[in-house]
């Protein structure tokens, strides 16, 4: 079964074949005593590509519940034996891997030798169901949802330009002004042009736009620092930048920093992992 899922994720027998350490032959061994023990096709096989049948489709979301329970049976043995161990698969942002949860990761395999750690890092929204991720890392109000979530932090926004670029452009005095400056922009999510400010007392959108634009926060952060333009990100993303000084905070008091949950989203079933509650315990601690 887990085989059939990584078939379903990674799309080839040679891609499956490469993770596992056997042959692509044998990968397909399986597949074909899979189909024949049901009597149906599960996979139509070509040169380029794999394409799952409706009944496919059918075994894959059983597959993933026999999965999520075998899991489970090995975490309660696993529990009651006191051990942290197997592998872990863990999604998030890019600006939050490479600030919050790469100085991290080594503490915390060294805390637990026995365990391995996939992280896939993305700034665009995964299914953590349909890609098996044990723990998603989110920013942001989160709809419903099966998922089992753990609240970790606040991440507040904050507006930022290099001294160089305010040198050559000046330092925006008021919200209106940010008019008349190159804004740095994300892509991907809902609204990134429309920066949040308070006028009295009152949350009013202000567009902006800029030269640059990316689906990578990380990527923007670098391009403020260069002296491109003015960046709106999370407080977590730019702490260095500002305590060295490459970055100055603009508009404090004038911007609102739109406070937003950073979360922990489990599948239902895997909280109670030892992996997946030592590694979401630990974030409680280091986040």
């Amino acid at each position: 079964m887990r085989l059939f899922i990584r078939l379903s994720e990674l799309g080839t027998f040679a891609a499956v074949s490469d993770e596992e350490g056997i042959s692509p032959s044998a990968v397909s061994r399986v597949m074909t005593r899979l189909e024949n023990r049901l009597g149906v096709k599960l996979v139509h096989r070509s040169t380029r590509r794999l394409v799952f049948t409706p009944e496919g489709h059918v075994l894959l979301g059983y597959a993933r519940q026999m999965t999520i329970l075998a899991d489970a049976a090995a975490a309660d043995i696993y529990q009651k034996a006191g051990q942290v161990k197997g592998h872990l698969r863990v999604n998030c942002g890019t600006a939050f891997a490479h600030y919050k949860l790469a100085p991290i990761l080594p503490e915390f395999l060294s805390r637990f030798p026995d365990l391995t750690i996939d992280v896939a890092v993305s700034d665009q929204r995964i299914d953590p169901m349909e890609e098996q991720i044990d723990v998603t890392i989110r920013v942001g109000s989160l709809q419903d949802s099966d998922l089992v979530v753990a609240r970790l932090g606040t991440v507040k926004r904050i507006i930022a330009a290099s001294p160089a670029y305010l040198e050559r452009r000046g330092v925006p005095k008021t919200p209106a002004a940010l008019k008349n400056h190159n804004c740095l922009l994300l892509t991907g999510f809902a609204g990134q042009a429309l920066w949040p400010m308070i006028s009295d007392g009152v949350v009013e959108k202000v567009a902006v736009s800029g030269s640059v634009s990316s689906d990578s926060a990380d990527t923007l952060l670098k391009m403020a620092i260069a002296g491109v333009g003015i960046i709106r990100l999370g407080d977590f993303l730019g702490e260095p930048a500002l305590a060295d000084g490459r970055l100055i905070k603009l508009l404090e008091g004038q911007h609102d920093p739109d406070p937003k949950p950073l979360s922990a989203l489990m599948l239902p079933g895997r909280q109670n992992i030892p992996r997946v509650r030592a590694f979401v315990d630990f974030l409680k601690k280091h986040v």
